[in-house]
């Protein structure tokens, strides 16, 4: 019988050591050290007979043959564009998101509504029964499940592989990574060891065979995806599914793409019968542009490569107590805190003895500095108390020294206003490259002050 020998590994870091320490000299966490039992007959690790017969050899890079293939393409037209055009073959995706928001249900659709893509199902967490209630309930969302989605209830990656080659498959989806195991590890599944170890498997496999495959990963309490720092980096794609629950908008943004861009952002939103496509997101996030009052102003951002108006609404009201509070929801605190102190020494507005609170209509979340002036558009229309037009939009980020300072891409953001009904959109002064629009005006401004003038008189 193989001698096993055991190691202790950091369940932060990933770091082994021989024995056990109550402290992890490489991260400087406590009580994080986890042990394993490894074994040392490493030749009973889960090997495919595709990938036994096969020796790497040095391969001069002109040699080696394209393989510029095309992608596989979905159904869902928000996670096509989120991976850049589609699933590349060969290509592991990892999506990781809060718990409940909607990761399982997202990849159960694209295994069920893309007809002619044979596609494998692992579920590692439900049972076949629970899977089918789940694709029941997709079902009334009037999309027929697809006769090529197979579901396969599975933790072992050797049974897996087994399945997998008898299968043939054009799509794998493993749910979710942390429930997987293998026999060359006896640590409990989950671990960092099991986690690291089951990932180089499937890549392995991948890689070999050309079956691409998207593996559903859970998070920390600190938003982070579970495991070890080194899964992020072993995937091609990582895709992170956010959103607010008490809001019905969920949003999927890459945070590595080795075969496409990270600028892409898909929204969903989340109904009864599963996720559906947002086409319009800037339509729905406006809602009812009718006479609103004062603290209410309308941004032109960017997601990404989408142009998107969102509505800034901001409440500005003498502090009750002695300290003034601010709050904000969806933008950056410290920025909001950085332009009103720039309101109050550039602009000589005195704010710092009311409290300032500050709202992204819809649960979206902004980190864009083209959002500056719609902000501080709202918080001035909100202290004085007089609305803004609501056919106006703003962009530009606003500088230390109260001056206008360009955007990227402000054409698309002129073409999203005058696509949905805006006649005025102020931009910074010094845009390049800015062709007059029919129905809409642009008026481009270089200081707070010159907006105050358009907006107030």
């Amino acid at each position: 019988m193989a001698k096993v020998r055991s190691r202790f590994v950091c369940q932060s870091c990933g770091t082994a050591y021989p024995q056990w320490l109550g402290q992890c000299t490489q991260c400087k966490q406590w009580n994080t050290l986890v042990e394993e039992v490894v074994e040392r007959a490493l030749e009973h690790r889960a090997a495919p007979s595709s990938l036994r017969s096969r020796s790497a050899k040095p391969i001069a890079i002109d040699e080696i043959p394209s393989q510029d293939g095309p992608r596989t393409a979905l159904t869902d037209r928000e996670l096509s564009r989120v991976l850049g055009g589609g699933i590349v073959p060969g290509s592991i995706t990892l999506i990781g998101g809060e718990p409940g928001i909607g990761k399982s249900t997202l990849m159960l659709q694209a295994a069920m509504r893309n007809p002619g893509l044979r596609t494998l199902y692992v579920s590692g967490e439900e049972s076949e029964h629970q899977v089918r209630m789940r694709a029941d309930r997709l079902r009334e969302g009037g999309k027929a499940a697809s006769a090529d989605c197979f579901v396969l209830t599975e933790t072992g990656t050797q049974a897996i592989f087994k399945h997998i080659e008898a299968l043939k498959p054009a799509l794998v989806v493993i749910d979710s990574v942390q429930t997987l195991h293998t026999a060359a590890l006896e640590a409990s599944p989950g671990s960092v060891g099991q986690v690291r170890e089951c990932t180089a498997e499937l890549m392995r496999f991948a890689k070999a065979t050309g079956t691409p495959m998207i593996l559903i990963g859970h998070i920390t309490k600190d938003g982070f995806i579970a495991g070890p720092k080194v899964l992020e980096h072993m995937v091609d794609c990582v895709l992170q599914f956010e959103g607010d629950r008490d809001h019905a908008y969920r949003l999927l943004r890459p945070l590595k793409n080795r075969f496409g861009s990270t600028n892409e952002l898909g929204i969903y939103e989340m109904r009864g019968t599963g996720l559906a496509e947002v086409e319009d997101p800037s339509q729905v996030l406006l809602g009812d542009r009718a006479d609103r009052p004062s603290g209410v102003v309308v941004a032109a951002t960017l997601e990404g490569m989408r142009p998107l108006l969102v509505e800034v609404q901001a409440l500005v009201s003498s502090a009750v107590y002695g300290t003034p509070q601010r709050s904000s929801t969806g933008f950056d605190l410290r920025r909001l805190n950085m332009l009103l102190a720039v309101l109050e020494k550039r602009c000589g507005f005195r704010l710092g003895a009311k409290d300032v609170f500050l709202n992204l209509a819809g649960g979206f979340r902004v980190e864009e500095p083209a959002i500056d002036l719609a902000v501080v558009c709202a918080v001035l229309s909100s202290n004085a108390d007089i609305p803004v037009p609501m056919d106006t939009a703003f962009c530009g980020e606003v500088g230390l020294t109260g001056e206008i300072r360009p955007v990227t891409r402000v054409e698309q953001r002129i073409a999203e206003a005058a696509k949905l009904g805006f006649s005025r959109i102020i931009i910074p002064k010094g845009t390049k490259g800015v062709a007059p629009l029919k129905g809409i005006e642009v008026v481009p401004v270089a200081r707070v002050e010159q907006v105050l003038t358009h907006l107030f008189g």
